[in-house]
């Protein structure tokens, strides 16, 4: 693909929500399905709730008091001026006008009938008709949709799910990863000698796809081989809806991605961005449906190839809506390069966007303190405007700690 050729990084980000499909939903028990996304709506399948109770510990009784006090059948209807015991969630028996509350209740004996009356801290109208009677369908009627399809479940969807009736809900399948990784030069463990490099992609990158809402089912090593990674690929996707490979995406006599691609029948539908880091990232799909992410193997480069790529497309494999840009305020002028974004980590401080100082494509030290990444267009930004940024899956607050750079500072490929 020649440069001009390449698309932008919000054109990558569009490309790869369009050329998704949605992957075929499953059904889950109500324990498998929070944090899921809801793939049908949920109904009540009863009203909620489905019978007149009681919302209180008390009394039912019948017109006004004093009542008689009864000893109460299972199904058997009150009179007037009758009343019966009764505790929260117990079926109002028929006949009953309202709930008396244990607090405001007395209970006397009179010409041997035992009685029962307000108390002096009743109000005067107490109980007034209807009164701590929850009627049934008042939460909501049978048929009534209840959580619309798309919605993230959470802890309080799914026990409104179980009032409704629910065992298991339809979701959205989650996208099944397999990683290939690559590199002569890549060690496993323990501090790497001098020409080495120490593998940083296989702890850390189900880690970021989990957060992406994909589960990783798989893990290979690899020497730089075309024919080793021809095989890894085509043993992945029996098992895998995508492919993340690392290294070997560039154009020398050492990158072998590409030739692997066009070997296996492949259609590339990004071979390149123009943006830095992460330029030669790329998303193909196999003739079997299966997508293959090809992200470059520095560690900085690599997490950005797979944020700008893997976001749409796991949104769109799982029924989600195209990924939203998310913008801050830059709090420094950025220079910008022609024909190119810069994607740079950056803290907030005092409200803006403060870009890092380590953000060179081999630097992890600048992207492991930050607030997210940013967008920095192809033309200078003056401090105090908006910028694109791309969020971190695995920020849940806004904790910061570096020292505020300029982004002319670093290098940034």
């Amino acid at each position: 693909m020649a440069v001009d050729d390449r698309p932008t990084w919000q054109q990558a980000r569009q490309l790869s929500y369009q050329h998704g499909e949605r992957l075929r939903d499953e059904t889950l028990s109500l324990h498998e399905a929070s944090g899921r996304r809801l793939a049908r709506d949920v109904v009540a399948l009863c009203d909620l709730p489905h019978y007149e109770s009681s919302a209180m510990d008390g009394w039912a009784v019948a017109g006004d008091g004093p009542w008689t006090v009864i000893a109460r059948h299972s199904g058997e209807s009150l009179a007037i001026g009758q009343t019966a015991s009764i505790v929260t969630g117990a079926i109002v028996p028929p006949g009953t006008t309202a709930i008396l509350r244990n607090e405001h209740a007395r209970r006397y004996t009179d010409r041997s009938r035992q009685l029962l009356a307000t108390t002096s801290a009743a109000r005067v109208d107490e109980p007034s008709p209807g009164e701590h009677i929850r009627t049934a369908g008042t939460e909501a009627m049978a048929g009534v949709t209840l959580i619309p399809a798309g919605r993230i479940l959470n802890p309080a969807h799914i026990a409104l799910a179980a009032a409704a009736g629910y065992d298991e809900l339809t979701v959205s399948a989650r996208p099944r990863v397999s990683l290939v990784l690559t590199g002569d030069e890549v060690v496993l463990s323990g501090v790497p000698d001098p020409g080495r490099v120490r593998d940083s992609f296989g702890p850390v990158l189900p880690a970021v796809l989990t957060g992406l809402g994909a589960q990783t089912v798989g893990a290979v090593h690899l020497q730089d081989s075309l024919e080793a990674l021809i095989d890894a690929i085509r043993a992945g996707t029996g098992s895998s809806d995508v492919i993340v490979t690392t290294g070997g995406t560039g154009n020398s006599d050492a990158d072998h991605l590409r030739a692997a691609l066009r070997q296996l029948g492949a259609t590339v539908l990004i071979g390149g961005i123009r943006m830095r880091p992460g330029a030669p990232s790329m998303l193909a799909r196999l003739p079997d449906g299966r997508y293959v992410i090809g992200l470059p193997g520095n560690p900085l480069a690599a997490i950005v190839g797979l944020l700008t790529l893997a976001e749409p497309l796991f949104a769109v494999l799982t029924g989600g809506p195209e990924p939203a840009t998310n913008t801050v305020v830059s709090g420094s002028e950025l220079t910008g390069r022609a024909g190119t974004s810069l994607l740079v980590p950056y803290q907030i401080q005092d409200g803006v966007a403060i870009p890092t100082h380590w953000r060179a494509s081999t630097m992890m030290r600048g992207l492991a303190s930050s607030d997210g990444i940013l967008v920095c267009p192809p033309h200078a930004v003056a401090a105090g405007e908006t910028v694109a940024a791309l969020r971190l899956p695995w920020n849940t607050d806004d904790a910061g700690g570096q020292t505020p750079q300029s982004l002319q500072q670093g290098r940034t490929d």
